[in-house]
């Protein structure tokens, strides 16, 4: 019996492993500069070395093993891997195609090649990991391009992903149509969140997603929709699932509701007070501003980015400083796929420009990020042990943030994905 069997076993050792599982040889990265998240500093003449999908030794007198592969990187900065806690891979930017029409005349097909373009995009823009915040009408097609990428199928960053993302019955879109539409997210009501919460775990949800509020009727501002004992409900099933949970939020209402249900992420809070930011503060909310989405849609409507500014960037720019001097924690994210998918960086650039210092905002998008995603222990940082997620750029972005631009290297677990 096991005669007949032995070829295929054979067979199975000697294929190749997907991509993200082979173990290359040693790897010696010798930039100008590494910042390692660990300090506020970019250590000059330090080095990193790698093997397999490890960092194992980081500093200055780190050297090669026998056969190891030695990439010199003059003029550059070595980075962990960044990390964008909100996309959307399904969505491309609204001012090539409105968001309805994406939901309405896009076919999954289309739609999903280019959530293929949009990941390797994102992987060659040096963000390694990213948390897919719905998708927006597609379904359940994330978990698919999720485990396309996992298995070296395709190239794109570790994902996170939060399925179709939860509504309350009747509050979202598309809207203003004479019969039943498809919806951009799963509807649900009273009773019926729990199962809705367990259907998306089930599918394959990393996070699961609420909209605390939106836009009842075309023309209407946003106001809460689930009631507080929804909100509790569903969070406290994801929590029990060990799933955290991120909820969209603008109005106070719905940011206060989503704080008292225990959310572990706020998203957006453009009407956010300070009072609210405090309440965030007390209870351990990250708040996640997606300045870059608000800034791109102003853009669209025809702001050339100069003064005087539109209400909607100075009310953004508001709550922004308000969650900063309430000391709330942040993550950053824009709501990539509002705008281009490797245009990420441009919510880091916001940041900066808008209130923290660069150092600050590259620890939030590194790992102040890994540790809202509970992967502290992984990711986020240069250290012994860490995943080999890295990135190099020209220049120095502690000096000049947008350096985060001119990428010369990605590392993403110890693989080589873009090279000078």
């Amino acid at each position: 019996m096991l005669a007949r069997f032995l070829p295929c076993l054979f067979a199975l050792l000697l294929a190749p492993l997907p991509a993200e599982a082979q173990a290359p040889h040693p790897l010696l990265l010798v930039p100008d500069r590494v910042f390692t998240a660990v300090d506020r500093v970019a250590h000059s003449g330090w080095k990193v070395l790698v093997e397999g999908d490890r960092i194992v030794a980081v500093g200055p007198d780190v050297v090669a093993p026998a056969g190891a592969e030695t990439i010199a990187l003059p003029g550059t900065t070595l980075l962990p891997g960044l990390i964008d806690l909100h996309v959307h891979l399904f969505l491309h930017p609204y001012n090539e195609t409105s968001w309805n029409d994406q939901v309405m005349k896009e076919p999954l097909s289309l739609r999903t090649a280019r959530a293929v373009a949009h990941a390797r995009a994102t992987l060659m823009a040096g963000f390694t990991t990213v948390r897919d915040l719905g998708t927006e009408g597609a379904g359940d097609a994330d978990a698919g391009l999720k485990a396309a990428i996992q298995q070296g199928i395709v190239p794109g960053p570790r994902l996170l992903i939060a399925n179709r993302a939860l509504v309350a019955t009747g509050a979202y879109g598309p809207k203003g149509y004479a019969y039943d539409v498809p919806q951009g997210a799963e509807e649900v009501s009273g009773e019926g969140v729990v199962a809705a919460v367990r259907r998306q775990i089930a599918h394959g949800a990393d996070w699961v997603k609420f909209y605390a509020d939106y836009r009842w009727g075309p023309g209407e501002p946003s106001r809460a929709t689930f009631s507080l004992d929804e909100m509790k409900a569903g969070v406290a099933a994801a929590h029990d699932a060990g799933r955290k949970v991120a909820v969209h939020a603008s109005t106070p209402e719905g940011m206060r509701r989503a704080i008292l249900a225990g959310a572990d992420t706020i998203e957006h809070g453009n009407d956010g007070t300070p009072e609210i930011f405090a309440l965030m503060k007390a209870h351990g909310t990250a708040f996640c501003p997606t300045l870059a989405a608000t800034e791109a849609i102003t853009r669209y409507g025809g702001w050339n980015g100069a003064a005087p500014e539109p209400e909607a960037i100075r009310a953004k720019r508001a709550s922004y400083a308000a969650a900063i001097r309430a000391g709330v924690t942040l993550c950053a994210g824009g709501d990539t796929g509002v705008f281009a998918h490797g245009d990420n960086a441009r919510e880091i650039e916001l940041m900066a420009a808008w209130g923290l210092s660069p150092v600050d905002a590259l620890l939030v998008a590194t790992s102040g990020n890994a540790r809202i995603l509970g992967m502290e222990d992984r990711i986020g940082a240069i250290a012994a042990g860490r995943v080999a997620d890295l990135v190099a750029v020209e220049g120095d972005p502690l000096a000049d943030i947008s350096a985060l631009r001119r990428v010369r290297l990605v590392v993403r677990s110890g693989a080589v994905v873009h090279a000078p």
